[in-house]
């Protein structure tokens, strides 16, 4: 998986307005080493190319500060303590806090706090010694007073920087977190849904096989039945597949390559490709699969409200893995009733209940093992702040029993697209 890091923000507009403020600082500092001492200060009386050799060593690099940031420190630094100690200016060192400011961004930790220790310590060190020891221009105080002040600016652009990078960095965390929920969820979605789709039509599938290898010397003709039924559940079972392959690979329209056969989808809807979710309409096949595994289903659905497209699924997912416990656990005859109840606000409740009074004797069935079908339904379920109840029943078999909300939980579902081919 790609982890998402925090990159420094170096783009052209950040880059253009670092070259405006290196050009201010520069012509500021050109001017400064050319005036005069009206002010009863100290003034520079070097040459003129060394003011302005000064002048560019300060003023230059905090254009290129957000590309090299330490390189950029370092002249910086040496030219405005060259400015303190020939009296060309005595200003707070701005320049120098900018560029401390992006060493603090962007350097790794240690190298930025040894940055800061080494501009506090040569900034002190220019300062006190222009201001107290080359050109006194004030008592002692008053030097370190200014130093104080230059290490206030500096130190505070500083920790400005590191603040904003702490800050970028939460930030890259909380997306890749994001992130990282986001791809647990649809595997878990992808999950969900593959078992749903294929796990019904293949325990129908084990469980024909079984009948046909237990009767095919005594009862071939019930083999033949069987056999039947393995190839139509097998078909319905592809189908779904395609269409859950389709999806996962971003097909909206997945034309069947020259001479293939196409299988036609369950409803007779022909391609496969324009099926529809399966809803409440589909039930009855859902029911007609689990008969063909020796099953007597009695479906009944009250319905006084319609149901959005998304609830009709989840019902019928709920219904699918109920009937497939039954195929799985229950003995050929064995007795299920599936209710499915809306009234008029939208609230469903869903049973699925049998008797577990079929015959076990077909070799095979009770070999068949639960899955994750009840950790599925109840993920469903919880999606709508609904409830799920499942347990043996007191006179015998089993009951699987869901209620789902009118209105979802916090008032929305998420978007669960069937996988459509």
């Amino acid at each position: 998986m790609r982890i998402v890091r925090w990159r420094p923000r170096t783009g052209p507009h950040l880059l253009a307005v670092d070259a405006c403020v290196a050009g201010v600082v520069t012509a500021a500092y050109v001017a400064l080493a050319g005036q005069g001492g009206a002010d009863g200060l100290p003034r520079f009386f070097g040459p003129v190319w060394a003011g302005w050799l000064v002048a560019v060593g300060v003023g230059v690099p905090p254009a290129v500060r957000r590309l090299w940031p330490l390189p950029a420190l370092t002249v910086v630094l040496g030219a405005t303590a060259a400015a303190t100690l020939l009296d060309i200016t005595r200003d707070p060192y701005v320049s120098t806090a900018l560029t401390l400011y992006a060493v603090a961004l962007l350097v790794p930790p240690r190298r930025a706090v040894a940055a800061l220790a080494l501009t506090l310590a040569v900034s002190a060190a220019a300062v006190i010694s222009g201001e107290a020891v080359l050109t006194p221009s004030g008592p002692w105080p008053e030097a370190v007073g200014t130093a104080a002040l230059v290490w206030l600016v500096v130190g505070g652009a500083w920790g400005a920087g590191r603040a904003v990078r702490e800050r970028r960095a939460r930030a890259a965390r909380r997306e890749r977190r994001l992130a990282e929920e986001a791809l647990a969820e649809e595997r878990l979605r992808i999950a969900r849904e593959l078992h749903d789709i294929v796990s019904h039509s293949l325990s129908v599938i084990v469980v024909k096989a079984s009948v046909a290898n237990h009767v095919a010397e005594e009862r071939p003709e019930e083999a033949r039945d069987a056999i039947g039924a393995i190839e139509r559940t097998g078909r319905e079972a592809l189908t779904e597949m395609r269409r859950a392959l389709g999806v996962l690979r971003g097909d909206t329209a997945t034309p069947h390559p020259p001479g293939a056969d196409a299988v036609p989808h369950p409803s007779g809807a022909g391609s496969a490709q324009m099926a529809p979710p399966p809803g409440l309409d589909d039930l009855p096949s859902l029911v007609r699969r689990a008969e063909r595994a020796g099953i007597r289903v009695r479906l009944r659905t009250r319905l006084a409200a319609d149901l959005p497209a998304g609830t009709a699924l989840t019902v019928y997912r709920i219904v699918q893995e109920g009937l497939t416990n039954v195929v799985k656990h229950g003995g050929d005859g064995t007795r299920c009733e599936v209710t499915v109840t809306a009234d008029s606000r939208g609230q469903v409740d869903i049973g699925v209940a049998d008797d577990g009074a079929g015959r076990t004797a077909v070799p095979g069935r009770g070999e068949l093992r639960g899955g994750h079908g009840l950790v599925g339904m109840r993920e469903r379920v919880m999606m709508y702040g609904g409830t799920l109840r499942a347990g043996p029943r007191p006179g015998g078999g089993f009951a699987v029993s869901a209620r789902l909300p009118a209105e979802p939980a916090h008032g929305t579902v998420p978007d669960r697209r069937e996988p459509t081919p």
